[in-house]
């Protein structure tokens, strides 16, 4: 029995009645498995619209055997049931940022890492904060994943500084954000964030309503305008918090922001229609414009990224079948094809090389490595976005990592930057 893996296994549906146990052979293996149980099994999965992709829903079940339910949130409503509603969900598909607000609430169940087969392909950038060895990625602003990716034991609620054996949530996706633009609209080359708040795009540009990240992009323009300078973009004191939004609520009485956007389609509809030419993007919504037959840059800005990173986190209320279901699933994440998948969308996978298995050589040499691509690109829903010859915006997979200015970020003054943040949303 030892040599037949749980996946093989599951997806094998022996004969009605048949037991393996697990846990009896290896006690790092879970619970025992019911087999004809697996089938009846239906997991919940909450994220936001990024990865809640039916696609990969039905990819899963293929594969796995028992049920996955999504459910596609803006990033505050997935961060506030995690914190306040565990039984809603089985897996929580977020942010590393959001690690700080949801780890001390004891709704997460730390991850065994030793279950996690393909654990030692994750990029070190989640485990070392290296971009490779000998090369630091800046993890100096902001909650880089690294500083949120470990606790310090099975029970603990306290992050440790260096790897263990129990981590907060499996990375599986991560990127480099910046601005996108439309070339053929807005007639001349983006190259600062600064260009955010340039007047000459009055009433077309739009920033994205999530706190803790909309107010990041805020100060990577003023930054670059020269307004400000900040320590800690990811750690503001009060008083950087009141001068940030008295910037912005000026910006937002002259007219310089059309609109705001909490969700990936929000930001492709005010693309896509015109009506806003520069904005806040992610990388697969740049890809979306694309898709429909516009052009739109995700520009490569001479300040740098805003780099983040997503993971899955099990819930406490997970026991039994259903938690060695949900191993199963993170171990499936990990294996290589939904890493092809979202990579085709323009973000990086947590396990790179797990995913190149599933990509075309000329997929790989565009999207990881820089290269003018060989063939035209296709995304994963079967539309051309990028022609043959073109290359990547922002380069190479070194080149965009390499350049992260700061992370996504839980700021310990949290409380009083939604105060002030809701306080320039309604002026």
């Amino acid at each position: 029995m030892s040599k037949i893996s749980r996946r093989n296994f599951v997806r094998g549906g022996l004969a009605a009645g048949a037991t393996i146990a697990a846990a009896s052979c290896n006690p790092n293996r879970g619970p025992t498995i019911i087999t004809n149980k697996i089938k009846d099994v239906t997991l919940r999965l909450m994220g936001t619209g990024a990865a809640q992709i039916n696609d990969i829903k039905a990819q899963a079940e293929k594969d796995l055997g028992f049920k996955i339910r999504m459910r596609a949130l803006s990033t505050a409503e997935n961060i506030q049931i995690a914190i306040t509603q565990p039984k809603q969900y089985d897996i929580y598909d977020g942010e590393f940022f959001s690690l700080p607000l949801v780890i001390p609430s004891g709704n997460l169940q730390a991850i065994d890492i030793r279950k996690i087969k393909k654990f030692n392909k994750i990029t070190p950038i989640f485990t070392t904060g290296e971009l490779y060895p000998g090369a630091r990625v800046n993890t100096s602003q902001g909650t880089a994943p690294r500083k949120v990716m470990f606790v310090k034991g099975r029970d603990s609620i306290e992050f440790a500084s260096n790897p263990t054996d129990w981590a907060t949530m499996i990375p599986f996706q991560f990127n480099a954000d910046t601005l996108g633009y439309r070339p053929d609209l807005v007639s001349r080359k983006i190259e600062s964030w600064a260009e955010l708040f340039n007047p000459e795009f009055r009433g077309k540009t739009s920033i994205l309503d999530i706190p803790s990240i909309g107010i990041m992009d805020a100060a990577m323009v003023m930054e670059a305008q020269g307004l400000m300078k900040f320590g800690d973009k990811g750690n503001m004191t009060r008083e950087e918090l009141d001068k940030v939004t008295n910037i912005l609520i000026e910006q937002k009485r002259a007219g310089q922001f059309r609109a705001f956007w909490k969700t990936f389609d929000e930001s492709v509809n005010f693309m896509s229609s015109g009506e806003v030419v520069l904005q806040s993007m992610w990388s697969p919504a740049v890809t979306a414009v694309k898709a429909r037959g516009l052009k739109c840059v995700y520009a490569p800005l001479k300040e740098g990224y805003r780099g983040w990173g997503g993971g899955l986190g099990l819930s406490k209320n997970l026991s039994g079948i259903e938690l060695d279901a949900a191993y199963e699933y993170l171990n499936w994440v990990l294996e290589g094809w939904v890493g092809g998948f979202l990579s085709r969308q323009g973000y990086y996978s947590a396990a790179p090389e797990n995913a190149r298995r599933y990509m075309k050589p000329e997929e790989w040499d565009f999207w990881y490595e820089g290269k003018p691509a060989a063939i035209d690109m296709i995304d994963p829903f079967g539309k051309k976005i990028e022609s043959q010859g073109a290359v990547r915006d922002g380069g190479s997979f070194n080149d965009r990592m390499g350049n992260v200015a700061c992370w996504n970020s839980f700021m310990p003054e949290q409380v009083y930057l939604v105060y002030k943040w809701t306080e320039f949303i309604v002026a």
